[in-house]
């Protein structure tokens, strides 16, 4: 499965501006997604892709869908892409990742916080997480695994 964000769009079937009923219904139609909870008029709704442990909250405002947020899979052998700029957002070591998205042009905001934004696209990137991912010799997580693509310019931050 294949989940592509595109900047000030979406990402995958879930498109900013929809209603949560057109955002429960992709994610339904797609079959690959369990709602997790929800209320009628949620701030946001938890969806879980359960074979791969892939975790998507959308959050909403004044009922539009206006971020979504992808939480890294669970399994390593999972076979799940997020797709930014045809990069593998999950499986390029973080800094690398980074360093691709600047040579393509993509002014890149790096903090000690552990967000790392691509403030043109509305796109945040974090590595801190407290699953077991793998991570480097000195302990830090070698990929990110978390991926926010907003139609809020410093949502997140």
């Amino acid at each position: 499965m294949d989940i592509e964000i595109t900047p000030h769009a979406g990402a995958g079937a879930f498109r900013l501006g929809m209603s949560v009923a057109e955002a429960r219904e992709a994610a339904i139609a797609r079959g690959l997604f369990r709602i997790v909870a929800s209320d009628p008029e949620p701030g946001q709704v938890q969806c879980s892709h359960d074979e791969s442990g892939l975790g998507v909250v959308l959050g909403f405002t004044k009922g539009e869908l206006s971020g979504v947020a992808l939480y890294r899979f669970l399994r390593e052998d999972a076979g799940v892409r997020v797709l930014l700029d045809g990069l593998d957002v999950f499986r390029i070591p973080s800094e690398d990742l980074l360093e691709r998205l600047a040579e393509r042009g993509h002014a890149v905001e790096e903090n000690d916080l552990g967000f790392d934004a691509l403030p043109e696209l509305k796109v945040i990137f974090s590595n801190v997480s407290s699953y077991e991912y793998p991570v480097d010799e000195d302990g830090d997580p070698v990929y990110f695994d978390y991926v926010l693509v907003t139609s809020e310019a410093a949502a997140g931050r």
